[in-house]
């Protein structure tokens, strides 16, 4: 099977759709390597204006110490030597995406991997962007019951939402998920479901590995051994991580939600759990009250999410210079530093 070195492999779904779970699955082959989120990608893109041309090497430089120098890109938790990683980016290409491209290179390459992928599951609102930096990127979807995914965000110390923000989080993922599937085809968008994963890890794997065009590494099927080096204590929400994979938490909804939350969750999301195979308990109609509240949110998002699509397509007009990733072309594809 014919290996895609310079593809990058992007994770996403849903918060609380099972990521984590993928990314350690898909970190723990021998030729690919994910690290938890590092949250520099977005934020560098969006700024990549005050970072000016960077075809220029101070440039490079300024952008190269923004990712490594600041806290919040989570760049130390790669494990990487800030200072090689900046005299790397100013010697790369001279684009975003060879400058954040690097970076990931870098991990891949200190694991003794050829591939580097990235996961964060609100990626899936960005995939346009993501493809203008990797134009050649795959794109791997975790689809998990909407009912599930509500009632394991409620409990997440770091959500800031409420039940109705949840509910229109899993419908975007799975719009979003169907305009990416029409949009780049088979070769570069995959969907897989998280009962089917934790249900026969080996068999969902497997074909996974097929898309991406790479040989099926049993390792993957065992990520708590990764889990328990990688996922830090005080993430108390991926504990289950580090235990072996199993369907304990398949349909856990049923005891964890009130009735009103399943009968809104299955009113607005009806057809879209149906059409994953998802049976709805048929808990009754909510209220036009939690209908017009829902709305409301929903509304909102797709507002913010509209005025991000218009801000970045302005910036698009007055970028220094071309963004897209260049570091499989000849002459930048220099041997790695020792």
């Amino acid at each position: 099977m014919a290996s895609q070195p310079d593809r990058p492999i992007f994770v996403i779904g849903c918060p609380r759709s099972g990521t984590t779970l993928l990314q350690l699955m898909l970190h723990s082959h021998q030729r690919i390597a994910i690290p938890a989120e590092t949250r520099f990608l977005l934020p560098a893109y969006t700024a990549r204006r005050s970072f000016g041309d960077l075809r220029d090497p101070a440039n490079r430089r300024a952008l190269a110490e923004w990712i490594t120098g600041r806290r919040e890109t989570k760049f130390g938790d790669l494990g990487l030597d800030p200072g090689e990683i900046v005299e790397e980016i100013v010697a790369g290409p001279p684009t975003m995406g060879s400058a954040l491209g690097i970076v990931f290179r870098a991990y891949a390459r200190k694991h003794g991997k050829p591939r580097w992928g990235d996961k964060r599951p609100s990626y899936f609102k960005h995939v346009d962007v993501l493809r203008r930096l990797w134009p050649d990127a795959q794109f791997v979807h975790l689809i998990r019951d909407g009912r599930d995914c509500v009632a394991s965000l409620k409990e997440m110390p770091w959500y800031t939402g409420d039940t109705y923000h949840a509910i229109s989080a899993w419908r975007e993922a799975i719009d979003y998920g169907r305009r990416h599937a029409r949009r780049l085809g088979p070769d570069s968008y995959y969907e897989l479901q998280y009962e089917r994963l934790v249900a026969d890890p080996a068999a969902e794997l497997a074909g996974l590995c097929r898309f991406l065009g790479e040989e099926f590494d049993p390792r993957m099927t065992e990520p708590q051994e990764i889990a328990r080096l990688t996922v830090p204590p005080k993430k108390k929400w991926h504990v289950r991580t580090r235990n072996a994979v199993t369907t304990d938490r398949v349909r856990s909804w049923e005891h964890r939600l009130e009735p009103w939350e399943i009968a809104l969750a299955e009113q607005v999301l009806g057809s879209r759990l149906r059409a994953y195979g998802y049976e709805l308990s048929g808990e009754g109609r909510p209220s036009m009250r939690l209908l017009a509240r829902y709305a409301r949110v929903a509304l909102h998002r797709r507002n913010i999410q509209r005025k991000r699509i218009v801000r970045d397509r302005i910036v698009r007009y007055r970028e220094p210079g071309p963004v897209a990733c260049r570091l499989g072309e000849p002459e930048y594809d220099a041997p790695a530093p020792a």
